[in-house]
């Protein structure tokens, strides 16, 4: 689960990098074009599946799970979709990019929906919910 940790940092990293540049070198442009609220919310987005990530490797690496696994990649591919195309409308404005964020939202439910299926799977040695 390493490689979920070294996201999960990637992931925070970009978070701060990407909020501050929003909030400090292009704050006016956003506020212009109307897409500051967009920036935002892919930086939420951003740091809230960046802290989950790292939660999760963290705690799969006592259980290793194959669930687990598909929870951070849903994760990881969702915010490159949701939080990436909100990233991108706001600098370019283009807006059929606001089509593609719903994919990435899709992402994200199917990997809290396998974090949901794995916490109720049996463990084998006492037939009980994880």
């Amino acid at each position: 689960m390493s490689k979920f940790q070294s996201l999960a940092g990637l992931l925070g990293f970009l978070g701060v990098a990407l909020g501050a540049f929003g909030a400090h070198g292009l704050k006016d442009r956003l506020v212009e074009t109307g897409h500051l609220e967009n920036w935002q919310t892919a930086t939420l987005y951003l740091f809230v599946h960046a802290l989950a990530l790292l939660i999760l490797s963290m705690g799969s690496s006592q259980r290793p799970d194959r669930k687990l696994k598909w929870v951070g990649w849903f994760w990881v591919s969702g915010t490159l979709i949701f939080s990436g195309s909100l990233y991108l409308l706001s600098l370019t404005n283009i807006s059929m990019l606001g089509a593609i964020t719903p994919i990435g939202g899709v992402c994200f439910l199917l990997g809290w929906g396998m974090l949901i299926a794995a916490g109720f799977r049996k463990t084998p040695s006492t037939g009980e919910s994880a």
